[in-house]
Order: C-alpha cells, then structure tokens, then sequence
C-alpha cells in the first residue's frame, strides 16, 4: 500500500528514448535522392544535432541546411528566414530536388511550408525545380516515422501515371549501405529491372575520390520515381507500416500497382520470401550463386546452433528491423526476453504476437521504449542484446554484451558496412551474434559457476516499478523458462 501511494504522484516519463526525432528519418529519406538538398526549418541546433549523428554513423560528410529560426522569426514567423535559406540552398549546391522538413518549433508556431514553398517557387520563376514539404515535428513520432513519411511524400508529389513498364519497385527500409548493396545485387543476379527507393547505398558510403563533390554522385533518378506509377508490383519491406505512410499503398491506391509488403529479407523464410516473389513475379529462374549462399547459411545455422542455444536475447531498434532480428534469433534458438522499439507501433506488437506464441521464454514487447526501462527489464535474463550503439549501456550496467546494428552506431567505425539482409548477410549477422556469446561464456563462466555451486547465488534481481511506453507479455501458459 505505502508503495502505491508513493508511486501515486508519478507520471509515465521516457528516460533516454530508444530513437530519435522525426526529421532525422527524413533527412535519411531525401539523402537517397539523386542531386537532393535538404533544409530543416527550425533552429540551427536541430540540423546540427542531426548532422553530427549522421555523420558519426556513415562517416562522411552530411550537409544539411538550416532556416536558422531564432526569437525573432518564432514571434513574427519564419517565411522570410526558409526564403532565405532556400537561396542560399539553390545557389550553393544547384540541387535536383530540395526537401524541406519542419522541426517541433516551426510546427507549433504554424509555419506553412507547402504556401511558402510555393510563393517562393513562383518568386523566383524556378517551377521547374521539385520540392518536396514534410511536416515532421520531433513530437509527431519518432525517426522512423519520418523516414517513412518522408518517402510517401516523395512519391506522392514525384510519381506520375505512365504506360506500364516491367520494372518493379522496391522500396526499403532504413538499413546500412552495405544491406542496399546487398538487395541490389540480389536483384542484378535476378534479372530483375527494378527502381529502389531510397538509394543511399553511394551517398552515404561514397568512395574516396577527388575532387570533392558537395552532392555525392548515386542516389534514385527522379525520373525513375517518377515512372514508379506505370511499374509492374511494388516491393515494399514495410509489414509494420502503417498504411498512412506506406508509399507502396499510395501507389497500389492511386496508380493500381499491385503491392506486395514483405518483411525485411534478414533470416531463412523471411529471405526465402523475397526470393520467391521476385521468381514469380518475373519468371526467372533461381541463380545458382544464390542458391550457394542459401545453403552455406543453412551451414552456418548448423554450425553455431549449439552455441546459440544459451542465447537468450534483448532486441531494440527500428520496428522493421527489429523484427528481421527476431526471426533470425528465433530461427537459431536465441529466444527473445525483451523486443524494444521506440516507436508507437501496434503493427509491431500483432506481428510478434504470432511470431512468439511457440517460443518457450516469456518476452516482454515494449513501445514507446527508452534505455531506462529495456535495462530494468532485460537485468538478469538476458545475455546478449542486439541492437543500435545508444544500447550500449546495457553492457556497461548491466553487463550484457552488445552487437551492434541498425542505427546509429557511433562508438565504432564501419556501421554503414555492416552487412545483414539477404543469405549471405544473415550468415555474416549470425557469425557476429554467435561470436560475442561465445566471448561471453568464456569471459563469464568461471565465475559464474563458482557463484552458482559454491557460493548458492542465483542470476536474476528484482525490477523496478519505474518504466515509460506500452509493455506486453507473451509467453506460453505452460513449461516456461524464466
């Protein structure tokens, strides 16, 4: 009772959140643009803040222009300031297609970007030149929710109904260079004529080369994304997006282009998916390299599956990825205790509810998560956690080892190289998973069996009551492994 009253005048507060702010997703939406510019609307600390992340992350310079919104434009308003800007924008870097996104203070103060986007288009006489409104205040959602946004904006302004061609859309996720490669290449060995959608895979992991180019070379053609109305199918890996931010269902709605939505090709089946709707949709036949690497995974599977077995797994990220990590840790018997994301997302939740019903370990699904509560709640169940470099105090406190994926990861080099998705990722995903459980038993085990024989301590604390987001048990009524 004395605990229920102490706790009666506290509220639900998020304590180093499990993902960023929405125009962050977006800035990585339009840098998969070919000749594309952004602007934040906002302060200058917002662009800032966004550039040195990305920058961190891909290792290489990220431009990002600001309105510079100060006292001054947030009582009188920001048009002259984005006008401005815009200017500069233009004059600068001669870009293909600008993206203007708001921040939360351009949005409460009610900055009307498409009429001022549009005024200054007219003003200047340079209706030519696409650009691109998305309002993406950090208190609409989370990065995730503005990547994909972000995307949905792109099409709905850039594509056209055309005459209907065999190419076929792909659109993708937020996932490393490296992952966009890797689907590329798939694709090529396929024989497939597609247009990927966001193509970041040159221009966040440029090679180096000189001169310097203030817009690197690579990205989506517009024209591509605006052919992408007339196209055969639309690929989307996107099962937890919501259909208000799908582009993919913006073209099936408004261009009739049949949408398939797929999971992120990471594991077995969820590869295996891919791979045979891109064998139906075109009629090809299954490359024998391909056919190789599945089978090698398979090996790899078998190799590691007695290693993998102690795994019990904390997973926290990005919804889309954070469910390609669950299959894969449920395909290798590294059952999941905690699934984390940071965003709102209930497509997340029904998904893992089918996906877990079987698993033999109580899992803990949270939304709306931060690091305070994913720590409390994988503290002596977990031993291996998996997920972005913000985790990495789950090694530090709580002793958890940490394999780094999705984004952003900043305390090593090379992120935007991490390879995952497809056969061959998955293999080079679960060697890393399968190795640093291995570094953890034999850096833990003595220990722990002294512990646990003679000294009679058992693993495991109690939680405290502090949390924040929307939390989900599911386990199996009977023979739970705690």
């Amino acid at each position: 009772m004395e605990r229920e009253k102490s706790l009666a005048n506290c509220c639900n507060v998020n304590e180093n959140p499990c993902n960023m702010c929405m125009p962050m997703g977006g800035i990585l939406a339009f840098k998969g643009l070919e000749q594309s510019m952004v602007i934040i609307h906002g302060s200058q600390g917002c662009a800032t803040y966004m550039r040195r992340h990305m920058a961190e992350h891909f290792n290489e310079p990220v431009d990002v222009a600001s309105s510079s919104l100060n006292e001054k434009g947030t009582i009188y308003g920001g048009e002259k300031n984005l006008k401005q800007g815009l200017d500069n924008v233009i004059k600068a870097y001669r870009p293909g297609v600008v993206g203007i996104l708001t921040t939360c203070l351009a949005e409460t103060i009610g900055e009307d970007i498409d009429r001022i986007s549009q005024e200054y288009l007219k003003e200047r006489g340079c209706n030519d030149l696409p650009v691109v409104t998305v309002n993406s205040p950090g208190y609409g959602g989370t990065h995730t929710e503005g990547y994909w946004l972000t995307l949905r904006r792109i099409v709905t302004k850039l594509a056209r109904k055309t005459e209907t061609h065999s190419k076929i859309n792909v659109i993708i996720p937020n996932i490393s260079p490296a992952d966009i490669r890797e689907i590329k290449r798939i694709l090529q060995l396929m024989q497939v004529e597609y247009v990927l959608l966001p193509d970041f895979s040159d221009t966040l992991d440029r090679p180096y080369q000189r001169p310097y180019r203030k817009i690197p070379e690579g990205g989506t053609k517009l024209a591509d994304i605006v052919a992408m109305g007339g196209a055969a199918a639309t690929i989307q890996f996107g099962l937890t997006v919501d259909d208000s931010m799908s582009p993919g269902k913006y073209l099936e709605s408004e261009f009739g282009v049949p949408l398939y939505n797929l999971p992120l090709p990471m594991g077995v089946e969820n590869t295996d998916l891919f791979i045979n709707l891109l064998i139906k949709l075109t009629g090809n036949h299954l490359p024998p390299a391909i056919e190789q690497e599945r089978g090698r995974l398979l090996d790899c599977m078998i190799d590691s599956h007695k290693y993998n077995a102690q795994g019990s797994s904390v997973i926290f990220g990005e919804p889309e990825n954070v469910y390609g990590v669950v299959k894969i840790c449920l395909e290798n018997g590294i059952y999941p205790v905690v699934v984390a994301t940071g965003s709102k997302n209930h497509n997340l939740k029904q998904l893992l509810d089918d996906l877990l019903v079987n698993s033999p370990v109580r899992c803990t699904v949270i939304t709306e998560a931060d690091f305070t509560t994913i720590r409390q709640k994988s503290r002596g169940r977990a031993n291996i956690a998996i997920g972005s470099s913000d985790g990495r105090y789950l090694t530090e406190k709580e002793g958890i080892p940490l394999v780094r994926y999705g984004f952003p990861i900043h305390d090593r080099t090379g992120g935007q190289r991490l390879l995952s998705v497809g056969y061959a990722g998955t293999t080079m995903f679960l060697d890393r998973v399968t190795n640093t459980l291995l570094e953890y038993k034999h850096k833990h085990y003595r220990r722990s069996m002294y512990q646990m024989f003679y000294q009679g301590e058992q693993e495991g604390q109690e939680f405290s009551a502090e949390s924040c987001g929307e939390h989900y048990v599911m386990f199996m009524p009977s023979d739970v492994k705690q």
